[in-house]
């Protein structure tokens, strides 16, 4: 089968590369020349792990390729899937969909004959009824079908998440196009992935649903997290002992600086905008946001509390500033509430990131940037883990504190203990929600 896919981003190029490599013929589509040009020579314009091996494989067998043509990608396609951006609306924090429904009205000015449009992007409800509108008012004649197909990588992981998925959500208005979504997602079928038909607006829900509760899992640990420090307990065995309950399981219990990245800040946001919007208010999802920007805040003023009071003047080393591991990913990092903060009041910031470099350096300005944490740490009156990058799991402590200036360590990520970080020769330690073992000082 041919397949469109419109955009060339995270979730489009992911898409189309594996779509390539479930043995269709797939052509992504995109209005940067720059982009395409890079593409078309074998560079990946993102950071997943596993994505450029993938993509040059099947680029090299004839399945996959790259252009700014719309009309050479649509000719002889059964799909099109639209994966462009719906980043959140300033003012309202709604979906941006300018650039979804432009993407529906050349897709009907371009078609020639019958094709499934599907919405890979993440969209409010009601949003593939109106591409539908859209459609019909560009190509009143176009005989089309509409599917909503929302995404669930995790960056990082998203070869994995696409080729082994939980589940593919798939919602059509007619058997015809479930019939072609079928047939794109057969080998799934025939290995016995759940594949879940629904209607339009249970599609496009389920996505916001889900990430809004992982959102708020996040938070409420965070939340604990916190209390834990008060009372005295340990976030982590806390975490533990909730996790092994079946009803509740063990992912995204893990106390930290806030949640980030390019799903969980803007979804949040337009379900929460969907609510008010039917008068129906997703009070815990409006929570959840609040409190997320609140344990960003409350990082920075553990980070003052470490540095007896100001930043003034102070050399910190902050290693990891992507939202997660394993992307370069920078969109509504925790970092980038904290590393501004020390800037501005007076820190002299290093970072250490192994993928953070290329967009860090305009969304990070004032700080100074290292190929290592070592090099990072030296001369340091504060060392802070803020991304939990494998590169930072197995670091030689001894050799860090020897380094640093004042060796001190704030581990935002609990990858330490206070008793590691002791022996290792920190003169002072916090982590996250470790109550008895919060915080070490020298004497």
């Amino acid at each position: 089968m041919k397949i469109a896919m419109l955009g060339t981003g995270y979730v489009g190029l992911v898409s189309g590369v594996c779509f390539s490599d479930f043995g269709h013929d797939v052509i992504c589509v995109d209005k940067d020349p720059r982009k395409i040009e890079r593409l078309k020579m074998g560079e990946v314009p993102i950071y997943e792990p596993g994505l450029d091996h993938l993509m040059a494989r099947n680029v090299e067998a004839g399945r996959l390729s790259f252009t700014l043509d719309l009309a050479e990608a649509l000719e002889g396609a059964e799909a099109v899937f639209i994966a462009v951006g719906t980043p959140t609306r300033r003012g309202d924090g709604h979906a941006d969909l300018t650039y979804v429904m432009a993407a529906a009205r050349e897709i009907a000015q371009t078609a020639k004959g019958y094709l499934v449009v599907v919405t890979k992007s993440t969209v409010p409800v009601g949003t593939n009824r109106k591409v539908a509108e859209v459609m019909r008012e560009a190509n009143p004649d176009l005989d089309f079908d509409v599917a909503s197909n929302p995404e669930f990588l995790r960056e990082g992981a998203a070869i994995d998440d696409f080729m082994k998925p939980d589940r593919v959500v798939v919602g059509v208005q007619t058997e015809r196009a479930a019939k072609v979504m079928e047939e794109i997602y057969r080998p799934l079928y025939l290995r016995d992935f759940p594949i879940i038909t629904t209607d339009l607006e249970s599609a496009e829900m389920i996505k916001y649903a889900a990430n809004a509760f992982l959102a708020t899992k996040i938070t409420f640990i965070n939340e604990v997290a916190a209390l834990c420090e008060k009372v005295g307990a340990d976030v982590k065995q806390v975490s533990r002992g909730m996790g092994m309950d079946g009803r509740i399981g063990n992912k995204f219990l893990h106390a930290g600086p806030g949640y980030g990245g390019s799903c969980f800040p803007k979804d949040t946001k337009a379900l929460a905008r969907i609510g008010q919007e039917h008068a129906s208010p997703m009070q815990i999802t409006e929570a959840v946001i609040q409190i997320n920007e609140e344990v960003k805040r409350r990082m920075v003023e553990k980070l003052r509390d470490l540095c007896d009071g100001s930043f003034n003047g102070k050399t910190i080393a902050v290693l990891g500033v992507t939202f997660k591991p394993n992307t370069d990913d920078m969109r509504d990092a925790p970092s980038l509430t904290i590393v501004p903060a020390l800037v501005g009041g007076g820190a002299k910031v290093r970072v250490s990131d192994p993928e953070g470099r290329r967009e860090g350096e305009a969304l990070l300005p004032g700080v100074s940037w290292y190929a290592d944490a070592y090099e990072a740490a030296a001369g340091a009156d504060l060392l802070v883990i803020l991304t939990e990058w494998n590169a930072f799991r197995a670091l030689d402590l001894e050799r860090i504190s020897g380094d640093m200036a004042v060796p001190k360590m704030a581990d935002l990520r609990n990858i330490y203990s206070a008793d590691v970080a002791r022996k290792a020769g920190f003169s002072d330690y916090i982590s996250i929600g470790r109550g008895r073992e919060a915080r070490i000082m020298e004497g």
